[in-house]
């Protein structure tokens, strides 16, 4: 992925020279290191900054909401796969996109790299299997598959699902993953136990709101947990508003969440919420045989009703 810099600033111009497109949204250096930023181009010295390596972890998809631009989009195959869902709950119209997809070997986990060295980080580099980090402690150096975003270590839809372009070949996808194994566990608790392990999930929550902000899913004009007429949920931090959020953010995202990290990697506090997300995804592909994001052709299963619906629950 390193190289993947060179051929996106390459397909940005052309496309911003053409006037294909008003802006691309890609990903620039940011001011930490392992925190690329967001990036809106528009002129060929914008495009220059436009970079590209395993710190690219925010779903960009997430800035397409309603736009009203011709835009180019540099999507590695989470980003695309919301980019479909985007398109087909009409925030976004296909015609509007030049998509610049990128094949994906996965986003390296911040948490996971500050924790195996000594002081602060100050620099990391990479090439292709390799991640090379110099703290104030020392240097250090970890194979990318020890480092991985949670997410991305059981990714199966590494590549763009829907693209105009793409800045490389497709790379292999990953067969031999359980993804659901850590759901199983959970599920085999009774529910005692099951109450203790979300207690302790969501202990340390300060209600910031950052996975929401960051969930390119979560674009309702007006948020349940902001309603005041009716109040869903309470502002305080009692432990009850906070389930409240939680699991109702979850169920609002079942049947669309692609398990693209966006939530937790902007949890300050390192909450893995994604336990929620991960069991409604694998309850939609058991009941269902159902995957966010990954055709046009068909919206996902909570989405719409169909008078030869097998269940009768709504009859």
């Amino acid at each position: 992925m390193v190289n993947y810099s060179d051929k996106i600033r390459e397909i940005s111009k052309r496309l911003l020279k053409d006037c294909k497109v008003d802006m691309i949204i890609g990903f620039r250096k940011g001011s930490v290191p392992m925190m690329n930023e967001p990036h809106f181009a528009r002129t060929a010295e914008d495009v220059d900054e436009l970079v590209w390596d395993s710190n690219c972890g925010i779903n960009l998809a997430n800035y397409l909401t309603d736009r009203k631009e011709k835009i180019g989009v540099a999507a590695k195959g989470c980003d695309s796969r919301n980019i479909v869902t985007h398109i087909l709950e009409n925030k976004i119209k296909r015609e509007q996109l030049t998509i610049i997809g990128v094949p994906c070997k996965g986003m390296i986990d911040k948490r996971k790299i500050a924790g195996l060295v000594e002081g602060e980080v100050l620099e990391v580099t990479e090439d292709e299997e390799q991640i090379n980090v110099k703290s104030s402690g020392g240097k250090k150096s970890f194979k990318k598959t020890e480092v991985l975003q949670e997410n991305c270590a059981v990714c199966i839809h590494r590549n763009p699902v829907v693209y105009d372009e793409m800045v490389a070949e497709p790379v292999p996808e990953q067969t031999d993953v359980d993804r659901y194994e850590d759901v199983r566990k959970i599920e085999e608790m009774d529910p005692e136990q099951r109450w203790a392990y979300f207690d302790d999930l969501f202990k340390e929550c300060i209600r910031c709101y950052a996975c929401r902000n960051a969930c390119p899913l979560c674009y309702c004009p007006t948020c349940f947990v902001d309603e005041a007429k009716p109040q869903w949920v309470g502002k305080s931090q009692d432990p009850i508003d906070i389930r409240t959020f939680h699991f109702l953010r979850a169920y609002h995202c079942a049947g669309r969440c692609t398990d693209c990290g966006a939530c937790q990697r902007a949890c300050p506090v390192g909450i893995n919420m994604r336990m929620l997300t991960k069991k409604l995804e694998k309850d939609c592909k058991d009941l269902y045989n159902w995957e966010a994001g990954l055709t046009l052709d068909s919206r996902p299963p909570l989405d719409f009703y169909r008078p030869d619906d097998p269940e009768d629950f709504i009859k």
